[in-house]
């Protein structure tokens, strides 16, 4: 199949969209997280710092594996309920695979994280990161997709019964 100029450019559109709007492809770190400092409002009972990243670290491989997979049942269940950043992600991805594609080998390069509240049950760090190694894949498709520019988002996790879930994610 022979990519035009208009398909790769929604390509590249679905990928901006998917950075800006739902902000939390993060997987494991390139290189060495940075030290997270211990917020002041913490808990005993809390995950110790390193864990929070831990934490972040396998929720974004999670992540990762319903993209590459096009499994929105797998995507949502990532989120707390009503979580309009699970909305926005899940959307997006329902159209990738509408037209065939899903999103292979997304990895973050976390460039540093701070931990701002951490107790048994809820992680709230802040997170720079960008978007690397990501390949959109199809029926006779296979584009790498251009690497992220890093940003900074505040990042809410709650734990649920089984697993962390991303509460919400603020510019």
């Amino acid at each position: 199949m022979n990519l035009t100029r208009p398909f790769l450019l929604l390509v590249v559109g679905l990928v901006a969209l998917t950075l800006a709007a739902a902000g939390v492809l993060r997987l494991a770190d390139a290189g060495t997280p940075r030290p997270v400092p211990v917020a002041s409002r913490a808990d005993p009972a809390a995950p110790p710092p390193d864990e929070a990243l831990t934490v972040l670290h396998a929720w974004d491989r999670a992540r990762a594996d319903a993209w590459a997979a096009g499994d929105t049942r797998a995507l949502g269940a990532l989120y707390a309920p009503g979580s309009a950043a699970g909305r926005r992600d899940v959307s997006m991805l329902r159209r990738w695979a509408d037209r065939g594609l899903v999103v292979r080998g997304m990895a973050m390069q976390v460039l540093d994280a701070r931990l701002r509240v951490r107790t048994a049950d809820r992680i709230v760090l802040v997170v720079t990161d960008r978007l690397t190694g990501a390949v959109a894949v199809g029926p006779g498709v296979r584009r790498p997709l251009p690497t992220d520019r890093a940003s900074t988002r505040t990042l809410t996790l709650r734990r649920g019964a089984r697993a962390w879930r991303v509460v919400a994610v603020r510019e």
